[in-house]
C-alpha cells in the first residue's frame, strides 16, 4: 500500500519537502464542463449576458486562479509558472474548459491546471446564474501530466 505524501508519521498534515528533487520541466492539462440550457447557450453565443463576455472572463479567471493555487490549497507549493493557457469553448450543451499549465520546478502543476478549470467553470456559473437555474458543473479531471528532465527539454 502506498503512503500518503501529505501526512506525517503522526497523521498530521505536512507539505512535501522537495528540497532535494531536481528541477524538471512540468506540464499538466485538465478539463471540465458546465451544462447549460439551450437558451443560455444562445445568450452567451450572442454576447447578451449583462455581466460581459462570459468566455473571456472565464478564461481570465482560470489563468488568475492557476497563479493563486498555493493560496487556495494549503499544502500546495507556490510555483513560478511559465505558461498558463485556459480555453472556454461554447457548445450546444454548455461550456467546456481546458487548461494547460507549465513550469520548471521540483513539483508538478496538476493542481494549478485543475484549479484553473474549476474557477473558470465557477465563473461561467456566476455570470449566467440569473438566467439558468439548472447548471451543472461536471467531469473536472486531469487529462495529462508530463515531467521531462531539464536535459531533455528542447
Amino acid at each position: 500500500m502506498k503512503k500518503l505524501t501529505h501526512v506525517d508519521d503522526q497523521a498530521g498534515p505536512r507539505m512535501v519537502d522537495v528540497t532535494d528533487k531536481p528541477l524538471s520541466h512540468r506540464v499538466a492539462r485538465a478539463q471540465g464542463h458546465i451544462g447549460l440550457q439551450g437558451d443560455t447557450v444562445q445568450l452567451i453565443r450572442e454576447n447578451k449576458i449583462r455581466k460581459g463576455s462570459v468566455l473571456t472572463v472565464a478564461e481570465l479567471a482560470g489563468m488568475q486562479a492557476a497563479k493563486a493555487t498555493s493560496q487556495l490549497i494549503p499544502l500546495c507549493h507556490p510555483l513560478l509558472l511559465s505558461h498558463v493557457q485556459v480555453e472556454a469553448a461554447l457548445n450546444d450543451q454548455g461550456v467546456t474548459v481546458t487548461s494547460e499549465v507549465t513550469c520548471t520546478g521540483q513539483t508538478g502543476v496538476e493542481m494549478e491546471a485543475l484549479t484553473a478549470v474549476s474557477v473558470a467553470l465557477l465563473t461561467v456559473y456566476d455570470m449566467v446564474k440569473a438566467v439558468d437555474k439548472t447548471m451543472r458543473i461536471s467531469d473536472i479531471h486531469l487529462k495529462e501530466k508530463i515531467k521531462t528532465s531539464i536535459g531533455e527539454v528542447k
